[in-house]
């Protein structure tokens, strides 16, 4: 759980703005979105490797 302590007279918009990038560094939103969906190693493994070839076809490409 994050907490962001609000000091004595502290403007709400600040604290919330504290909050967000103490939430950001975290990563969870990252972590929530990779985990909604179940993908299986052999699944993602093709795709890191169509992926490298996509990228190794680009950078021929550039030459």
């Amino acid at each position: 759980m994050i907490i962001v302590p609000v000091k004595e007279g502290e403007n709400i918009e600040r604290a919330l703005k504290r909050f967000k990038r103490k939430y950001e560094r975290t990563g969870v939103s990252k972590e929530f979105r990779r985990r909604q969906a179940y993908v299986k190693p052999s699944v993602e493994r093709r795709q890191k490797k169509q992926r490298a070839i996509y990228v190794q076809r680009l950078r021929e490409n550039e030459e």
